[in-house]
């Protein structure tokens, strides 16, 4: 993203008690990557995710009690602008910096003493990593310096779970992961259960470095799903994320019965009748209501499924 003419801003100013609410407010502003210009006014580009940030942290300090007014502003001094790109870079850099270190560390003889190459913490620990640097990704608005570096060791540290968790076949009836790496995945605009779902399955279980787009005409070297006769799609009575798990002949038990809740979501036929699945459709309804952007969506609903595909019950119910 270019240096923003408007930027916006958000002055607020909240009650001494509860003290909770400040430390609620702080958190979330960091979330959203808002960076301080001066004491309680924080400031973001004036997107439109942006804009339904500040509007959605802006009720919940009224809601706390408190003020505050969200405004767009231009610098009279389009230097400044340069100035603001740089600040906003700068505390992204310091994100990469530290989410690196860990990410070394996890590739460490010592920290692999701790949690062996097999071993179910190391492998959520690298989950982890991926998660928050999604997180960073989100409200790196500039592309900060060392983005590219610590993807790379994280997705080194994936490909590890990725060859585990995804027999390579030779078969003519499947396909290798090794064959889809680093592509792009393109997929019809405004995701629903079946493509937000196997794009979590694709990110995790098949190609650790895939990017995601939105067409309807796909370039020769993209790998389309879940799109009408082409790539991989619906088969049968498959849904689209039933058909990749075949395809690549993925056998984790907690993808399986992912695959159930999202078959009866998606085609309706109420085959399995998994009791999570009711509450796993209105999350995703949830998500489509309230990001209009559909990367930022895919990555939310991308996020969601990792938390679920960790919860204690499924991992439980599927072993």
């Amino acid at each position: 993203m270019a240096a923003p003419r408007q930027w916006l801003l958000l002055t607020h100013q909240l009650p001494t008690r509860p003290s909770n609410a400040r430390v609620k407010t702080w958190r979330r502003l960091r979330e959203i990557g808002a960076v301080p210009t001066r004491t309680s006014v924080y400031i973001l580009p004036n997107t439109e995710q942006c804009r339904a940030d500040f509007s959605w942290l802006r009720r919940e300090i009224v809601a706390h009690g408190g003020e505050a007014i969200v405004f767009a502003a231009e610098p009279r001094d389009p230097r400044e602008s340069g100035r603001l790109v740089a600040t906003f870079r700068h505390a992204r850099e310091a994100d990469y910096r530290a989410l690196s270190v860990q990410a070394r560390r996890l590739t460490g003889t010592r920290h692999r003493r701790r949690l062996p190459g097999r071993s179910p913490a190391r492998d959520r620990a690298i989950r982890s990593l991926r998660d928050r640097f999604n997180a960073i990704t989100r409200i790196d608005f500039f592309h900060a310096r060392g983005r590219d570096s610590v993807n790379a060791i994280i997705g080194a540290l994936e490909r590890a779970i990725t060859a585990r968790t995804s027999p390579q076949v030779d078969d003519a009836n499947g396909h290798s992961a090794t064959e889809f790496q680093n592509r792009r995945w393109v997929t019809r605009p405004r995701p629903s259960i079946d493509r937000i779902s196997s794009a979590w399955l694709i990110r995790r279980f098949i190609d650790p470095f895939a990017t995601f787009s939105f067409t309807l005409e796909p370039e020769p070297e993209d790998v389309p799903f879940d799109m009408p006769g082409i790539g991989f799609t619906h088969q049968g009575g498959m849904c689209t994320f039933e058909t990749l798990v075949a395809e690549f002949h993925i056998q984790d038990p907690v993808v399986i019965r992912i695959s159930r809740i999202v078959h009866d979501l998606d085609l309706k036929d109420a085959r399995f009748g998994i009791p999570e699945t009711g509450a796993v459709g209105h999350v995703i309804d949830g998500l489509r209501g309230l990001y209009a952007d559909d990367r930022a969506l895919l990555e939310q609903g991308i996020s969601f499924f990792d938390a679920f595909a960790g919860s204690k019950s499924v991992v439980e119910v599927s072993k």
